[in-house]
């Protein structure tokens, strides 16, 4: 039984003599008893094609700063394993050509971003959440901080700090922007039920707010969506169910494959309005 270290080693290899890896050469492993040798440099008894065609590899994917941006070479090959690790990680992986204007739709499990200048994350944010809410959000909002902490998160506090009557879309858009910005990887919003929060954070470009009242929600948003801003409505739900909403948000990961390209077309409609 072959380990998973000799398996991505295996695929890269064989990868490199499909594709043409201008990459260092890298020893050829040895087989388990019972399996016989490839001889590196051929496919199937026939020599191997050689491409000249930088390839990116999950190791490159790997070293790149989970959420960020990692720029593939002009006419560069991508390995499945390397698209893989990018959705895992969250890295977009993004052309050098950018001669063209239009973003041709993208094939499911396809990685294809949105042109213009997108923000990357800033140091130190992967693990910092922008937490906001008006009056009626403000004791549920207090709550989840400590929670958060607990949980090892670092909390962007923008308010309201008191129960004094404020405008919810004040602090939503705070939040929106210190996610858009890459300030933070995520944020959370709390007013009276969620819905007008979620309508103000998605009008900051680059937001995918959801409004979540269940653990299902919660998922659904994350998996299909890769939702980066949660509202809450703190007058709908419970303290303990909103802390469970929370972790299960933040540790949900995106799905990509298929939806990822229902996400691409979402952001679309954004660039095409012009926003």
């Amino acid at each position: 039984m072959l380990s998973e270290s000799q398996v991505k080693e295996l695929v890269k290899q064989v990868v490199e003599r499909k594709l043409g890896s201008i990459s260092k050469p890298t020893p050829p492993l040895e087989a388990p008893a019972g399996v016989p040798a490839v001889p590196r440099g051929t496919s199937g008894g026939r020599p191997a094609k050689r491409i000249s065609r930088p390839l990116v590899t999950e190791e490159q994917v790997l070293a790149a700063p989970p959420n960020s941006r990692l720029t593939v070479p002009r006419n560069g090959l991508v390995t499945p394993l390397a698209r893989t690790v990018a959705m895992e990680r969250h890295v977009t992986l993004i052309s050098s050509d950018t001669s063209s204007a239009t973003v041709p739709t993208p094939s499911p499990g396809e990685i294809r971003p949105l042109p213009g200048p997108l923000p990357g994350p800033q140091p130190g944010s992967a693990r910092r959440v922008a937490l906001g809410a008006d009056h009626g959000g403000f004791e549920m909002k207090e709550d989840l901080k400590v929670y958060l902490q607990e949980l090892g998160y670092t909390v962007k506090d923008v308010g309201t700090f008191d129960t004094k009557p404020v405008d919810y879309p004040d602090f939503a858009l705070a939040v929106a922007q210190a996610v858009a910005s890459g300030d933070c990887f995520r944020g959370i919003m709390v007013d009276g039920a969620g819905i007008g929060s979620c309508m103000a954070a998605n009008k900051v470009p680059g937001v995918r707010a959801a409004m979540c009242y269940d653990l299902s929600t919660a998922r659904n948003s994350r998996e299909h969506n890769d939702a980066n801003v949660l509202t809450l409505g703190g007058r709908l739900i419970g303290a303990n169910l909103a802390r469970e909403i929370a972790k299960l948000w933040l540790e949900t990961p995106f799905g990509g494959g298929r939806h990822q390209a229902r996400v691409d077309k979402i952001m679309s409609i954004e660039r095409k309005a012009g926003r």
